[in-house]
């Protein structure tokens, strides 16, 4: 097979756009380019990442910015192969009118998601690294795509939540501005236990810890004369960004809290319940 032949097939006539003919060869072309342009942006979309990622740039706008350079190469990439083919972009304007109005009515939850996803990576009220608590699920945020945002919980399981759900409904970031959070623990001592000297252990327990903040400063308090205890409360600021951070470290002064207590023979107190025998009924019944 000579390469006139070779021409003659490449140039057979497919379907005719707009007074334009669509030829085999063309036809063949198509994939060929879609492929070169993909690797050439896949290829360029890294570069870009490693490029920032070595200028310690916030991963967020990492993200956004490969999100939009999608986008942007994409749109390049289809009107280049409209072009090469010389199939005019005009042609598909009633095809696209009528997929986009039923792409609309069809399609309302996948293109809220899809805005919801954008204005998220925009505005940046959660971000990649962000601990959520939303409604009875908390997690870390994995990534944000344009349709679901992906968190990993704090059992592990990974949980992909609706981009609008995040808009709509009440999310609470614990690290939106910062990782401060406030908790507290209480013990109740034992009546007798001389409360000025447990108030100054339990915040020596406290400030002895590495991660509670020294501003603000832990504050102690005599809470109530309790049924069975004397009850103290302190409540103190620590830098961590899980649930998990506080819950170690309630657990650290808890134990803190014992030996100190054991060191200066204060007990914690316990429920005591006392029993009245009434001996008048004990003698009816004999």
């Amino acid at each position: 097979m000579d390469l006139s032949h070779i021409k003659e097939i490449l140039a057979y006539s497919i379907i005719t756009i707009s007074d334009r003919e669509l030829t085999l060869g063309t036809v063949l072309l198509i994939p060929l380019v879609l492929l070169m342009g993909v690797l050439l942006t896949k290829w360029l979309v890294k570069l870009l990442t490693n490029r920032l990622t070595s200028k310690k740039t916030d991963p967020n706008i990492i993200h956004l910015l490969q999100r939009v350079f999608y986008i942007i190469a994409m749109a390049i990439l289809l009107i280049t192969t409209l072009d090469l083919i010389n199939v005019p972009i005009t042609a598909f304007a009633f095809l696209s009118g009528a997929i986009a109005i039923g792409f609309g009515f069809g399609a309302q939850n996948i293109i809220n998601n899809f805005i919801s996803g954008w204005i998220l990576m925009w505005e940046r009220p959660i971000r990649i690294g962000d601990f959520l608590e939303v409604e009875d699920t908390k997690g870390v945020v994995e990534e944000i795509n344009t349709r679901s945002t992906r968190i990993r919980r704090v059992d592990g399981v990974h949980l992909l939540i609706p981009n609008s759900k995040l808009l709509e409904n009440t999310v609470v970031n614990w690290t939106l501005i910062d990782s401060l959070v406030r908790t507290s623990v209480s013990v109740g001592v034992a009546y007798g236990s001389p409360a000025r000297k447990v108030a100054e252990l339990i915040l020596q327990a406290t400030t002895e810890q590495n991660m509670v903040v020294t501003d603000p400063k832990p504050v102690v308090t005599f809470e109530d004369f309790g049924d069975n205890a004397l009850m103290f409360e302190v409540m103190f600021w620590l830098d961590s960004s899980a649930e998990g951070g506080l819950r170690v470290m309630r657990s650290n002064i808890r134990f803190r809290l014992e030996e100190l207590f054991e060191e200066n023979d204060i007990v914690v107190a316990y429920p005591q319940r006392d029993l009245h025998l009434d001996g008048s009924l004990v003698i009816k019944n004999q």
